[in-house]
């Protein structure tokens, strides 16, 4: 398989033509040509293995979905341009900047060199191109029009990458402050609160209720800290192995979510921007919505919509009309249902579903920037708690200190 046949680098030893010892290092895709590769020049190879690695190498560079994305994007434009597609693959593959990136496209460029279809060797690369991206290129090629598609599918996973990362900007925000608040806490009560309780002893002064509270909590945070690391990271780790395995649990999460008061909306108008915006994707393209609504399922990015949209697959494929089954899951809005029957009725589903999807991201984004503002106010008054709790907690004996000392 072509995807095996990725160049190798190769530490030999041998004899030149005048018999004397040489060496050095040779590219090959096995150790069998790298060896005739060597003869060819007149070198009899006494030894040849594969270059060992580095103890300590950089970390590989992930590819992420905005790296998918970006070359959608470049793909359809060098296809658009009449570039046939392995000099596409071969131009994107060597331009980009992420190593990891550029050995996988080189890779699927290989795969097509040896007569695989894109859809079949872009399947293999699974973790990064999902069952929708796959399917859109597939209806692309059977009907004869890949550049259309790619064209598609680049506007598709631009518009779902442009509404995670606006989820992303408003929550990254609060966490980050909230962190840096437990941070700064933990420092003061491990390292400064232990300095002034030695100097309120000093004084034989009875301290205030709040100031023995708050050195009562920093000598257990002393004592414990380890734990409480423990315990954090131990939730963290937990949490996320049970989502991973309970569909139950991760059935209580996205519906809890979905049911808090300002971040719940905003999952749910992602949710069906996400629907909306596949589904019309892939009626575009042709897929049969059965099929179209499996893949959609997916992609919405939440497990209440999985399952209704499952529901509505199941609905359709017995001869229900696509309005009547999304009516059944009282999960969409009348305003979405409505513009679908208009869509069926007029035989332009994919544009009403475009401007289903316009609409509701549009909504995410006023959303999300309304979330930031009111986040705002409310992290600065725990940070104001916190930090200034403990702060207050140290100079209230300070204004007795008189007392003290009298």
């Amino acid at each position: 398989m072509a995807h095996d046949l990725q160049q190798i680098d190769f530490v030999w030893k041998g004899r030149n033509k005048a018999g004397n010892k040489t060496g050095g290092q040779i590219r090959a895709k096995n150790a069998i040509i790298a060896r005739t590769n060597l003869r060819k020049t007149g070198i009899r190879v006494l030894s040849i293995k594969k270059k060992p690695k580095p103890l300590f190498t950089a970390k590989t560079q992930t590819i992420t979905p905005q790296d998918i994305c970006v070359f959608a994007r470049q793909l359809a434009n060098l296809l658009n341009a009449g570039v046939p597609l392995v000099q596409s693959f071969d131009i994107i593959g060597k331009g980009h900047e992420n190593p990891s990136m550029t050995k996988m496209l080189l890779s699927i460029k290989a795969d097509i060199e040896d007569g695989d279809t894109l859809s079949v060797a872009l399947q293999r690369k699974h973790l990064y191109f999902d069952a929708l991206f796959c399917s859109l290129v597939e209806a692309g090629e059977q009907a004869g029009v890949l550049e259309d598609l790619l064209d598609k599918i680049a506007t598709y996973k631009e518009k779902v990458e442009s509404i995670k990362k606006k989820i992303k900007k408003a929550l990254t925000y609060p966490i980050a402050v909230l962190v840096i608040a437990g941070i700064v806490t933990a420092v003061l009560l491990i390292f400064v609160v232990p300095v002034f309780e030695d100097l309120f002893q000093s004084f034989g002064a009875d301290l205030p209720s709040f100031t023995k509270f708050v050195i009562t909590l920093s000598e257990w945070a002393q004592q414990w800290w380890w734990a409480m690391v423990g315990c954090i990271f131990a939730t963290f780790k937990t949490y996320h192995m049970v989502h991973k395995r309970s569909q139950t649990f991760r059935h209580f999460v996205d519906n809890t979510l979905l049911k808090l008061p300002i971040l719940g909306m905003i999952i749910n108008k992602s949710a069906l921007a996400r629907f909306s915006r596949t589904l019309a994707t892939m009626s575009a393209a042709g897929v049969p919505l059965v099929d179209g609504l499996e893949s959609t399922a997916g992609a919405c990015g939440n497990i209440i919509y999985y399952a209704a949209i499952m529901k509505i697959r199941d609905d359709v494929a017995t001869g229900q009309s696509l309005q009547f089954s999304m009516e059944q899951t009282e999960l969409f809005p009348h305003m979405v249902i409505q513009m679908v029957a208009i869509g069926e009725e007029s035989g332009s589903i994919e544009k009403m579903l475009d401007k289903v999807a316009d609409f509701y991201e549009e909504e995410v984004d006023d959303r999300v920037d309304n979330l930031s503002s009111l986040m705002e106010p409310f992290v600065m008054a725990i940070l104001g708690i916190l930090v200034g709790g403990l702060i207050i907690a140290m100079y209230l004996p300070i204004f007795k200190l008189g007392a003290a000392v009298g």
